[in-house]
């Protein structure tokens, strides 16, 4: 198994506060400044049982325009052809525990970068215009700092490539699976949703396929998205559901004015064929697929070393503001507000089967370089990057 859980784990002791963290190299020979927060850490006894995150905290300088030297919205905007405008209904994230400060960290980034921002006072008021939390189980989860990490990505990212959604952050009671699939119900059921974003998984496990009701019974009109994971080339679910999109991750290279030169698959990006979901009838005849649900279905940068900036006042082992985080948890919200942004109000399959029968236009960038785990970019559909990345709203 490649799970990052087998790497030798480091104790960093930042600023006074001891924290585990994994460092990831990714095949690489230098000292890794690429670190998994404890719970983007899989455990054996965690597959099946709970959810981990997918980001990863990059510990050097970036070399993206914003605070940190993280990407801006401006550049994936520009990167992937999406408008500096748009964006309408609801899009939900799902996360667990609660986010103390969700709703100041938001304010801060999106005034930051120009974006609308949420002029109540109360996360949780339902006439929000902007940005609401939500509360699972209807009252607030205990607290967690890592996952206050991932939601901060989700909720800023979305909102950065879809400005005029609404966001609201769906907070889980816990990880485990019960948990945050009654969260999934609850993200299905808000009025006006359109699509709902998981940046969290497992690998797989034998009764998954029992758990995809949650995505298939849905109303018309949402279309579900997950993060394939940061295990380089193993399958991780829900991603693997054929009625989810699986968002990959690419790395980007700009120039020195920080525009686009270049996207290669990216080492971490997780994917292949499933153990236990059977091949949707949208990857039928599609070359490089396996037998079986094949995935990641598109990408975009995930990358932690052209990883994005993102706004976090809830501490985390000493680190706290401005920081610069990748790992596909970036890819999915952002994917969910580049397809918010492309108009289309369609379930998931559906969506799935548009995109796939764009593929081999000049909808999508071909990624044909980069390796993940034994996976490595072809030309057309590849297990590390699926279709490729978008090049404007036509093929989402």
């Amino acid at each position: 198994m490649s799970f990052r859980a087998l790497f030798s784990f480091t104790l960093l002791i930042f600023a006074g506060m001891s924290m585990v963290f994994s460092p990831i190299a990714f095949g690489q020979t230098e000292k890794p400044m690429i670190y998994a927060p404890h719970t983007s850490v899989e455990y054996a006894e965690d597959v099946g049982a709970r959810f981990h995150t997918n980001h990863l905290f990059l510990g050097k300088p970036s070399k993206g325009l914003g605070p940190s030297g993280g990407m801006v919205p401006g550049q994936l905007r520009s990167f992937y052809g999406m408008p500096a405008t748009g964006g309408s209904g609801v899009i939900a994230i799902v996360d667990a525990y609660d986010y103390p400060t969700a709703l100041n960290d938001f304010n801060v980034f999106a005034k930051q970068f120009g974006l609308p921002t949420e002029v109540s006072t109360n996360p949780t008021s339902a006439t929000n215009r902007v940005f609401q939390v939500v509360y699972a189980k209807g009252k607030k989860p205990a607290a967690d700092a890592s996952w206050a990490q991932e939601s901060a990505l989700d909720i800023e990212w979305a909102h950065a490539m879809a400005p005029y959604a609404k966001i609201v952050l769906v907070e889980s009671a816990s990880s485990n699976l019960s948990d945050m699939f009654a969260a999934v119900d609850v993200a299905s059921s808000i009025p006006g949703v359109r699509e709902v974003s998981m940046s969290w998984s497992s690998s797989e496990f034998r009764t998954e396929s029992s758990y995809d009701t949650h995505f298939s019974r849905s109303k018309s009109g949402i279309v579900y998205f997950a993060a394939s994971g940061d295990f380089d080339g193993v399958v991780q679910y829900p991603a693997a559901s054929p009625y989810v999109v699986g968002v990959g991750g690419t790395s980007i290279k700009t120039d020195s004015l920080g525009s686009l030169v270049s996207e290669t698959g990216w080492a971490g990006s997780g994917g292949g064929p499933s153990f236990y979901e059977r091949k949707p009838s949208y990857q039928t005849n599609v070359a490089n697929t396996g037998t079986t649900r094949s995935v990641p279905d598109i990408a975009s940068d995930a990358d932690p070393n052209t990883g994005v900036s993102v706004y976090d006042s809830t501490p985390y082992a000493g680190y706290v503001g401005w920081m610069v985080f990748g790992g596909t948890s970036v890819s999915s919200p952002c994917m969910a507000g580049m397809v918010n942004v492309a108009g289309s109000s369609l379930d998931t399959p559906t969506e799935l089967t548009s995109m796939y029968s764009s593929r081999g236009s000049n909808l999508f960038r071909d990624i044909t370089s980069g390796t993940a785990g034994s996976f490595r970019c072809l030309p057309g559909w590849d297990f590390v990057t699926g279709l490729g990345s978008p090049e404007g709203v036509g093929g989402i």
